[in-house]
């Protein structure tokens, strides 16, 4: 027996860093940061790290409790996530983003929007609810833990080497990748609702 889900863990760290998008934070971090030394960069990388970490965790450790507090099904909550990531996979497609527009609202940067809802945002706290609402045995929990957490380590290495990422890729190269991540969370996002639907047509039949 498998100590770990492979094929989970890779489902969930491709749907995670998808979501997330760690390429497709950098122009962001680099604009909200723009005014920060690299010591306080680094500091805030660490922090928004921190936040998007604990945010992710409460949901996945607390969101059955949730769930069930407010009758809501697995089959629900996979609609609305594929409706909340067919949302963010547009804004993905279409480069619209409100996180530079609005840098100027927050005090701290690091905790919002970065930590969220820049990182931790809605399509992620589901998608992870949903990973940890499909899993039962030990081998699946390491394997949404170990995902979420590569992911969270991506996130964290993109804003620590911002700077050399942008200057790599250059601004075609990020828009490049953002655009493909938002046509793969589409498609993800599809799936997430066409098997939504199909619990539901189960369970009435």
């Amino acid at each position: 027996m498998e100590w770990i889900d492979l094929q989970l863990f890779a489902s969930v760290l491709v749907t995670l860093f998808v979501i997330m998008d760690p390429p497709g934070t950098v122009p962001i971090f680099m604009s909200l940061t723009a005014q920060m030394t690299a010591k306080d960069r680094n500091r805030s990388a660490l922090q928004a790290l921190l936040v998007a970490a604990g945010v992710i965790i409460l949901f996945a450790l607390f969101g059955q409790s949730i769930l069930n507090y407010m009758h809501i099904s697995l089959a629900a909550l996979q609609g609305a996530g594929g409706l909340l990531l067919i949302l963010i996979a547009l804004q993905l497609l279409t480069g619209s983003t409100s996180g530079e527009e609005n840098a100027a609202k927050y005090k701290n940067v690091a905790f919002v929007p970065l930590g969220t809802p820049l990182m931790a945002g809605p399509g992620a706290i589901v998608a992870v609810m949903v990973f940890v609402q499909q899993s039962s045995a030990t081998a699946q929990y390491l394997a949404v833990g170990l995902g979420i957490a590569v992911t969270l380590f991506s996130l964290y290495l993109a804003m620590r080497f911002a700077g050399l990422v942008q200057r790599v890729l250059g601004e075609n190269g990020v828009e490049l990748v953002t655009r493909i991540a938002g046509l793969l969370l589409s498609a993800i996002a599809v799936q997430m609702i066409a098997d939504a639907v199909h619990a539901f047509m189960t369970s009435w039949a």
